[in-house]
């Protein structure tokens, strides 16, 4: 879908000056809108022709920069409703300090990268078509949103000025899927070899979920073996879960294993209960088959470059087991072949380039089991191999979870990103700089950016190294 031209817009001064008296008269004359005013802010919802909705609020004292949210996942069958902020707590700060937030539903729910592009620009020009053309346009997300929001940053640089990710699959969509691929086969070869429980080609969301709760009966019953317990963190470590990944989990020290296999093991469950099987499902319908593979993969070298890998090996030492047989064993076992057709829509619709025209800022939790923090690591080597290397940067939160940043947290990554648009140089990116900005911005709120570098994604692709692969 085209996005709606944006029409001509008047002088800042005059449009600033007539907005906040034409508005009610704007949005009425639009029967796809609703509108309520308060005080401060006016609120705008309606819909595209696509049939995705969006939702609009803008402060009355608007400084002139509009923040294009990014959503994450909505999987298929749940509500699916317009979103323009993370949460309730950081849309408040914004809206008091003047940001304009927008953003759609998408107009389908599931891996809708090719529906999320074009409502969010879409969004744009409406907003753009009610307010005038903002000062400033970035272009941030979470999650899946992360992947919309630097697909936004790739292809559709010319509509922004930057972009921020929070716990992006900053990754692309191949890669995603081969490294998904890899804990379920290791869990099937070494758990359960003589079952038949399908790793991909699922044919309906009824299917994948027998498959997801077969395989999770599996893990649960090789838990209460220590054999058990340390195929689970084989598992784990060719995910690189983290060892503490949900902020409830007490934070393991260092040596202490079993501790680490605990947290470990609710994260693989985590993994088959969401995405290994259910999302995978989905995004094989999208893409028209398989687009993921295990061929010619070395599983000995993939845990050598696991962040984990340390534990894996204590873990089969105590349990009298041989680590170098059990890899030989998924080395041999019969593996996955992708279908080129789906690994090509997946490339072209989900897999980046690395070109960077503007600045991004991109930040992730350290304890992150459904998007590991790796996947910053295969953004960089996109993004290097692109050599647009000057125009991104890397930040690290010290908390366990998908996404849990603070207000704070995320309003420093604004300001910083900000900053860089401003003076055309990145100011202030490290931690000590960045929990500053975080308790200027909102003191009631954790700030808990730390120097971090993850270790390398095991199963990178990206379309910036002509061969692909790992």
């Amino acid at each position: 879908m085209t996005p709606p031209t944006p029409t001509p817009t008047r002088p800042r001064t005059a449009r600033r000056a007539a907005c906040a008296a034409a508005l009610l008269l704007a949005v009425t004359a639009l029967p796809t809108s609703t509108a309520t005013a308060a005080d401060t802010t006016s609120h705008i919802e309606g819909q595209l022709p696509s049939g995705a909705t969006y939702m609009m609020d803008v402060p009355a004292e608007w400084n002139g920069t509009v923040l294009l949210f990014s959503h994450g996942y909505t999987p298929a069958g749940r509500p699916n409703p317009a979103q323009n902020a993370p949460d309730a707590a950081t849309k408040a700060l914004l809206l008091e300090k003047g940001y304009a937030l927008i953003g759609s539903s998408y107009a389908t729910t599931g891996w809708a990268v090719t529906d999320a592009v074009p409502d969010q620009l879409a969004t744009l020009s409406v907003f753009t078509d009610r307010f005038g053309e903002a000062r400033r346009t970035i272009a941030w997300g979470r999650s899946y949103g992360g992947l919309v929001t630097t697909a936004i940053a790739e292809r559709n640089a010319g509509r922004i000025d930057g972009s921020l990710s929070l716990c992006g699959l900053v990754q692309g969509g191949v890669a995603n899927w081969n490294n998904t691929l890899d804990p379920v086969f290791a869990l099937k070869t070494l758990l359960a070899p003589d079952s038949d429980i399908p790793l991909t080609g699922l044919p309906d969301q009824a299917a994948a979920t027998s498959a997801a709760n077969a395989l999770t009966a599996e893990v649960d019953s090789a838990q209460s073996t220590a054999a058990g317990r340390a195929r689970i963190a084989l598992a784990a470590a060719l995910h690189n879960i983290p060892v503490w990944n949900q902020p409830t989990q007490v934070r393991p020290v260092a040596d202490d294993w079993d501790a680490q296999q605990a947290n470990q093991y609710q994260a693989v469950k985590g993994l088959l209960q969401i995405a290994a099987f259910h999302r995978r499902q989905e995004a094989e319908v999208r893409a028209g088959g398989n687009m993921s593979w295990n061929t010619g993969v070395d599983y000995a070298k993939l845990l050598g470059r696991s962040s984990v890998r340390k534990e894996v090996t204590e873990l089969y030492k105590k349990a009298g087991l041989s680590l170098r047989a059990d890899l030989a064993t998924l080395n041999r076992a019969p593996r996955v072949g992708a279908d080129p057709d789906a690994v090509d829509w997946m490339s072209r619709t989900s897999s980046f380039t690395g070109k960077l025209t503007k600045p991004q800022l991109s930040v992730h939790t350290i304890g992150d089991a459904l998007v590991p923090v790796q996947t910053e690591s295969a953004l960089r080597r996109a993004v290097t191999a692109a050599g647009s290397a000057p125009l991104l940067r890397q930040a690290y939160v010290d908390n366990a979870g998908h996404c849990t940043f603070s207000p704070a947290e995320q309003l420093a990554a604004l300001h910083t990103l900000e900053a860089r648009l401003t003076t055309g140089i990145w100011h202030g990116t490290g931690p000590a700089a960045l929990n500053s900005r975080a308790a200027a911005a909102d003191p009631t709120t954790p700030a808990r950016y730390v120097p971090y570098r993850p270790t390398p994604y095991l199963r990178s692709y990206d379309l910036a190294h002509p061969a692909g692969g790992q």
